[in-house]
């Protein structure tokens, strides 16, 4: 319900902030993430359409803790009508340790995919993007996870 939430709610920040301001694109940009996992996220335009996407992130409860770095290969493409928003898909991998009550520092590897929305202000140095990211973990045990949806908020440069 949370993610819902969070969902709904960029989504008409999106189209509200849509309104205001014109298409720009960017080279990269740093900021945060938050959502499932919460973390340190950089991105970058290797070419006009096609992004490297980082995201350093932890997630932890009473239970386990989970350090992971993901790395993203995102294809993007432009909504008619839209200027400065665009969706994108792509995949990639995650890296990183695992510790829970049964486990102590596994590896944890895994395959990940991506689909989100990617947000340029004209005329601020601001992107924003949320984005759903199913993963199959390989290590581990093997697990296929549906529900990581995040919003990233990163300055432009």
């Amino acid at each position: 319900m949370k993610k819902l939430l969070l969902l709904c709610l960029t989504a008409g920040l999106l189209l509200i902030t849509r309104s205001n301001a014109n298409a720009q694109s960017y080279e990269n940009a740093i900021g945060v993430r938050v959502g499932s996992y919460n973390g340190v996220s950089f991105k970058t335009f290797i070419q006009a359409n096609k992004a490297l996407d980082f995201t350093l992130a932890v997630r932890s409860n009473n239970n386990f803790r989970r350090v992971l770095l993901t790395g993203l290969y995102e294809v993007h493409n432009p909504i008619g009508g839209a200027p400065g928003l665009l969706w994108y898909y792509g995949g990639g991998a995650s890296v990183g340790s695992y510790k829970a009550d049964n486990f102590d520092g596994e590896l944890f590897l895994s395959a990940d995919g991506v689909l989100g929305l990617d947000y340029k202000i004209n005329g601020a140095p601001l992107n924003l993007a949320v984005d759903w990211r199913p993963r199959l973990a390989l290590t581990p045990d093997t697990n296929f996870w549906t529900g990581d949806v995040g919003l990233a908020i990163r300055l432009t440069f």
